[in-house]
Order: C-alpha cells, then structure tokens, then sequence
C-alpha cells in the first residue's frame, strides 16, 4: 500500500505550479491540492492558494476535505457493486427489477445493472427538484418510478438517477446503508480514515466549504449536491467527503489489481470498456475512459486510462500503462459556483504526463498506447473511419515471390483453384490465368462457388463446364443438394494442391465460408494440401458481433461455432477450421501485406468486384450482416433492385409506420426513411411493396447483426398477423435468440444475453488472426 505522505525526493512539477496558480489568479479556482503517485509512490503533494475565501480567508492545507461529489460513483457505489458481483449476489447482465422489483415500472423491466454503471440506461439526468420534496426513501420511489427518455442501451446519457438507483440495490442486497456498507468494506480495509459519507461535525474545521445554498447558508461538511442534500446526504450518485491521501489509497489499490477490496477480474471490468460494443462513447463500469466527460486525461495520458469528476471541482485519474494517478481536488464551485475547473484539469494532467520521470519502455508503451486507431475499443470517438492503404493480395505477394510455395523440385506442381470473378491480381488479370501460365504449376482443375466462375449466377443449378480463355475444366461446387457443394474427391486425388482466391463477406452464412471448410475436409481425405491465398475482409477484421451459431445445427450457412460477422480473413478462418475441428489438413495461407485490421474495404486501394450479384458495394456489405439475417423470412430486402440490402419491405408493411418505430429505437449508426419499391425478382416480385430504405450513417457504430434483432423485432411487434419469422432460424441458428424473438424480449436485452459466449469466441479467435 503506497504511504501517501512521503512523497519521492527531487521531483519538481513546476510547469503544473504554474498552471493551478493562474487558475487561482484568474478566479476559477480559490486553492486546491494535488496528488501524483507513480510506480507505487507518491512523487508529488501540494497545496495551492486558500481553502475558504468566505466568510472568512483560510490557507488551503494537504489535509483539507473535500466534497467529491461525483466521484461518490466510482469510489463507492461502483466499487460496492463490484464486491456484491464478485460475493455472486449480483449479476451484471440482470435486470434492475430482479433486485429492486419497484424499479420495473414504466418501461424499464429490461434495463440491466450494466446499463445503469455504464450510463445507457436512458434515464434523465436527474429527478426534479421543481417540487418540494425529502428523503431517501422519497428520492428511491421517484427514481424507480422515472420512464426512460431514450431506449435502453441506445445511447449515453450521463444520469445521476442511475447511481441513485445502485445505492438502493447496494442497500437492498447487502442489508445494510450505503454509509455503513462502504465504511465497513472499502474504507476501513483501505485504511481511508478521512472518507466518508456524511462527514462527522468535528471534521468541519478541515472540510472545504463549498457554496451558498438557497437560504445563504455556506455549505461545509454538508453535500453540495441538491438531490443528495434532500436525500439526507447519502446517495449513490454524490455525498462522499475525502482527502487527495486517502483518495491516493484507492488509486493505488486499483494499479495493484485491487489491493484486497477487489479482484483483479473487478478493476479490468470497471476500467475496460463495457459500454455497448458499437457505441461512440467509451466507459466501464462507473469510470469514465473516453467520452465528453473525460477532460481530466488531458492530451497525453492514452485512452485505456481511467478517470471521474466531480461538479465542486474534483478528479482523478489513473493510467496502468505509466502506472500513474492524479488527484486534483478544489472546491471551484466556492463561494457563489461561478468557479470553473474543467479547463485546469486538463492542463494538469498534461504537464504532469510530460513532466513523469517515466523509463524508457514506460515511454515506448505510452507511446503506443496513446496511439488512438484502429486498435482503440471498437467504435471510440478517436477511432480513424478510414486511411489510404495499399494493400497486397495473397496472390500479388504469390506473384512477387515467384511462386514459391507452388513449386516442387523436378518436377511440376498439379494443381487446383477454387475461385470466382473476384479472383483477380493487382493488374486486374484473373487468378486462373496467372496460375496457367505460373512456371513449375499445371492448373488442371477449376473449382467455381456459389454463383458460378463468373459470380453472375443466383441458382442452385450451375453444371459443371469449361474455362473459355484456357479451356479448363470447371467444377461447380455449388447445387440444391449436399453432395453438390462438396469437392468430388476423385478430382482431388489427381492433385497436388488446392488454390483457394476468393474474396469473402465477413458474414456467417455467406456461403463461402462453408465451401472453404468443405475444401479443407476433401483435401485432408485426399492427401493435398490446400493454399490459401488471403483477401481482405471486406467490413473489417476488428469487429465481432452477433450471437454465436449452436452447435449441432451446422448446415450450408453455419459451417461452424461462429458469430454472424467474426472478423476474419478466409485465410484465418481456414487456420481455425483446420485446427478446432480437427480437420488437420496441411494448410498454407499467403498472407497480404499491408493491410490493416481495422480497413473497411475502400481503405484498401483495392478494386470493388461484387463478390456476389447482390452484394454491389461497401454499403450493402456493411448492412448485409442485419438485413442479410432475415432474408429467408417472408419479406424483400430489396433482391430486384438497384439497392439490394438497402430496402426492407413487403406489401403488409407501412412504411411509415415501420420508420418511425425503427427511428426511435435509436439504433446506432443507421436512420430509416419509408420508401415504397416493386422489387423484379425473388420475395414479392412484380408486386408494389412499402418500406424502409436503411440510410447508413455510421457504420464503426452499426452492430449489424443486433440491426438484424431489432429489425425482426419490430416487424412482429407491429405486423403479427402477417409477419412469418419461422424461418430466420435458418440463417440465425440460435435457439436462445430466436426465442427471446418469439417471447417479446427487448432486442437489447437479447444481444446482451449472447454477449458472454461472444468474449469466449473472440478468445478463442485470438490464436489464429495473422494480422
């Protein structure tokens, strides 16, 4: 446990004297007192300016006690919900309602514990206080009785009345008061002996006051807070009184993994991103990491550090990668709550990142962890959306290798490809021709997909033919039965190897995929090797999303256990098909060069082809995951037209209606607009059907496969009668989705549900990305 009162010798932050002094000058601040901590100690404590200016002048002191307002959330009630996490009382993912009945009225029965830490609950900012009213009992009834103003989960909305809320879950699970619970378990064990939720009159002395209240009373040892001072002074959201020593204590308890009030599994949850995967705003639970609020970091501390505020003039914030904290405590809002330290904070914390005697790997990982990118938690406001890349293909870094892993010595390679129009080199020459005139090869065998060589085909019979340029023979693997979509092994065994070029979709049941794991198995049976020449995921490699397939319902659109959009380049997901299931055929991927995994497609450099005729651009690609997920359902998703995957619509529907619900569901990264269409081909050709065109507004926002939730959802919800959804099950192949489908469960709620056995996916994928 770091001593909080024998700074480090010879550390000088003079530039941050400098910076609290102006601020003092300039009537922002009347003092303050700052704490630094590095590398278990601390290096710098200083007190600035007065602690009162009214109604009398008082020095600021190291000692002073501060009202920490907000920081009430994550010293406190946070970290007493993680302990009632961690003692299995409490489960994240649950329902508000299973612990605090009352609260499921209006509309928030589906709002979970995590909703309320991460702020995107919907809830308002804060009960009225327009009204005369007291009490926390009072405050508990108003809280659980709010309706939300935005749906659940669809947006951040900073909101005290979410902490109000976890104070009485903490109060109602663990039996005692809030007070009594976080004196007992966080601040005794921490030794915080000057903390404490309402402060005992023989601190007054030491506390610093804060503001005139309603009645031009100073406010000094009494919350700040409106709602917390008629709650009686405790409440989850502010109340909390404390020194920069004791506030020290807790920074450093959390860089030690929690320093035995927490487990190190708790203080990754709080600190890493918990928010909705697709969401612009990044916080854990209860901690701020990169959103509006996160001023206190200042410019050179990474996003994957930690902080809070408080509205009197309170932070704090802790970076692991410098092992790091800085206390920054004032009371700006004294004496009238003209003061200001917003801007301070950030300067602050930006001296004293430059000025940290940091080693030189601590600088390299500082370095690199500030780098904000395509490496960043899914979609953070910092996130680059694009880059202008050049990206090499597996059969360009094929071609600038002369070959290599095509040749045998003496003697020449026999060889197979699977491949279709988007098989093509930098120069815009087809694979099948490069591989034909390729030296030490004989391309003896053409293996077309899904819609044929030629990729212009939507039906199952496409017969085997030849290539006309090279005369060829072509082996379609695509038809209506099973033994259709497998390689005829008698082919295979008149091979060496088997080239694979074929540019994915991203998406689980582009057929593809399947065809790429029916390839590894007839090779292993075979005794060829397969050679994968990698492609770029067109939507991505950084994004996984969707619930996992179940087992056991494996078919031509589910080859395996995976999310319906997993993040992965084919040559990757030949790497983990071979190896989870136990195919062991003898692989190579040629990898790219130069492409990144955070590239959506047109950061490639690389020549759009329609990997298949109804997949025309980037757009339609990233919708394709949603709206792809309930084609088989009666419906059109726009096959016929000149924007397929962009159109929703059936002649039941009204289109109106339909954007309108879908608009106020708040979906990331998508606004919906009612367009009426008569599609030419596949559902409900040559008849007149309303609908909505899907605008994408956003698309490192879009969760696409939730998109295709909410849009299942909304169409049984407003059109029961005639909406037929029996048969998504095809494409979604998750009994527990589909259920919560047929039971009405919020949409949220259900993509929450699946989100465990997505982590477990996403470590499991980890052991075979190759970029």
């Amino acid at each position: 446990m770091v001593d909080a009162r024998k700074p480090a010798p010879g550390v000088h932050l003079n530039s941050v004297d400098a910076v609290i002094q102006q601020a003092i000058h300039d009537g922002n601040i009347p003092g303050a007192v700052l704490l630094v901590g590095h590398n278990g100690h601390v290096i710098y404590r200083k007190a600035y300016g007065n602690r009162a200016l009214e109604p009398r002048r008082e020095p600021m002191a190291l000692d002073t006690i501060f009202d920490l307002a907000s920081l009430t959330k994550v010293i406190a009630t946070t970290t007493a919900v993680m302990q009632l996490v961690e003692q299995g009382k409490v489960r994240l993912n649950d329902p508000v309602a299973k612990y605090l009945p009352e609260f499921a009225q209006n509309g928030k029965d589906d709002v979970t514990v995590r909703q309320l830490l991460t702020h995107y609950s919907g809830l308002a900012p804060d009960l009225d206080l327009k009204m005369p009213w007291e009490g926390k009992e009072t405050a508990y009834r108003m809280a659980f009785a709010e309706t939300p103003e935005d749906p659940p989960g669809s947006r951040f909305s900073y909101s005290d009345i979410n902490f109000i809320v976890l104070g009485a879950l903490v109060e109602r699970v663990s039996g005692q008061s809030l007070e009594e619970y976080c004196e007992r378990h966080i601040f005794v064990p921490l030794k915080m002996m000057h903390t404490r939720l309402l402060p005992p009159a023989a601190w007054r002395a030491k506390i610093a006051p804060t503001q005139y209240d309603e009645n031009e009373h100073m406010l000094r040892g009494v919350v700040h807070d409106p709602t917390a001072r008629r709650m009686g002074g405790v409440a989850g959201h502010a109340g909390l009184f404390s020194t920069a020593d004791d506030l020290a204590k807790f920074a450093q308890a959390l860089l030690n993994s929690g320093g035995g009030i927490l487990s190190p599994l708790s203080v990754e949850k709080m600190t890493q991103p918990e928010q909705p995967p697709s969401a612009p705003v990044l916080r854990g639970f209860g901690w701020d990491i990169d959103s509006p609020f996160s001023s206190n970091r200042g410019d050179l501390l990474p996003v994957g550090s930690y902080g809070h505020t408080g509205f009197t003039g309170t932070s704090m914030w802790i970076d692991p990668t410098t092992q790091t904290y800085i206390i920054l405590l004032t009371n700006a809002v004294h004496p009238r709550g003209k003061g200001n330290a917003i801007a301070l904070r950030s300067k602050v914390a930006t001296a004293v990142a430059a000025a940290l005697p940091l080693t030189a790997s601590e600088k390299d990982a500082l370095r690199w962890q500030s780098i904000t990118g395509y490496n960043e938690a899914q979609s953070a406001t910092r996130r680059m959306n694009t880059r202008n890349g050049n990206v090499k293909t597996g059969i360009d870094v094929l071609e600038e290798h002369s070959f290599d892993v095509l040749q045998v010595t003496g003697r020449t390679k026999r060889i197979g490809l699977l491949t279709n129009q988007t098989g093509v080199d930098a120069d815009g020459r087809r694979t099948i021709d490069v591989l034909a005139q390729a030296p030490g090869v004989s391309l003896d065998a053409i293996f077309s997909p899904e819609h044929g060589v030629t990729g212009t085909l939507d039906t199952t019979d496409v017969n085997n033919s030849k290539d006309a340029a090279t005369g060829i023979p072509v082996y379609s693997v695509y038809g209506a039965k099973d033994a259709a979509r497998r390689p005829p092994l008698e082919v295979l065994k008149q091979l060496d190897a088997v080239v694979i070029d074929i540019q994915d979709a991203g998406v689980r049941f582009y057929t593809y995929e399947t065809t790429l794991g029916y390839f590894l198995e007839g090779a292993a049976t075979a005794g060829v090797e397969v050679i994968v020449l990698d492609r770029p995921d067109p939507i991505t490699g950084s994004f996984v999303q969707g619930p996992v397939s179940d087992a056991g319902l494996e078919n031509f659109t589910n080859y395996w256990k995976v999310p319906v959009r997993q993040g992965m380049t084919m040559g990757e997901l030949a790497k983990m098909f071979n190896a989870e299931r136990n195919i062991n055929a003898k692989l190579t991927v040629v990898a790219m060069e130069g492409w990144e995994r955070g590239d959506w497609f047109d950061s490639t450099e690389l020549e759009w082809i329609n990997p298949s005729p109804n997949l025309r651009s980037v757009t339609e690609a990233a919708l394709y995951p949603g709206v792809g997920l309930i084609e088989g359902t009666n419906v059109s998703v726009g096959r016929g037209t000149d924007t397929p995957f962009e159109l929703l619509g059936a002649p039941w529907m009204k289109g109106r209606e339909l954007a309108a619900h879908l608009n106020a569901r708040g979906i990331a990264g998508v606004r919906f607009v009612p367009v009426t269409f008569t599609p030419t081909s596949s559902n409900y050709s040559g008849q007149k059907c309303e609908g909505v065109n899907l605008v994408l507004t956003e698309r490192n926002a879009l969760d696409g496969p939730e998109l295709g939730i909410e849009l299942a959802a909304a169409l049984r919800k407003l059109y029961p009668a005639d909406y037929k959804m029996e048969r998504m099950m095809e494409l979604l192949v998750n009994q527990a989705v589909y259920d919560g489908l047929v039971a009405g469960e919020d949409p949220r709620r259900i993509a929450q549900d699946w989100q465990e056995e997505l982590n477990r996916f996403e470590e499991l994928r980890k052991k075979y990305l190759l970029y």
